[in-house]
């Protein structure tokens, strides 16, 4: 389940570190946030889907080894990005 361009693009004015910035971890995370939010849903409603599980599961991988990595860096961005997408941490 992928977002639209439209929901990309305001995701990346929230959390870009300037104008061309579209690979940040806070935009990178921000983006696997929505599409595990979309295949949630998607997986509520088709519970036997398993090549959207396994897709999931490794959204929430990629996006737990990049908050890891931004926890390691620098405390102050992760606990903004954490607050601000109202994940549990």
């Amino acid at each position: 389940m992928s977002i639209s361009k439209v929901k990309k693009k305001e995701l990346r004015e929230k959390f870009a570190h300037h104008s061309t910035d579209s690979g940040s971890s806070e935009v990178q995370v921000a983006v696997f946030s929505e599409r595990i939010k979309n295949l949630t849903a998607h997986l509520g409603k088709y519970k036997k889907d398993q090549s959207s599980k396994k897709g999931l599961l490794q959204l929430v991988m990629q996006r737990r080894k990049l908050l890891d990595y931004l926890k390691s860096e620098d405390q102050g961005r992760y606990k903004k990005i954490i607050k601000a997408l109202g994940l549990r941490r």
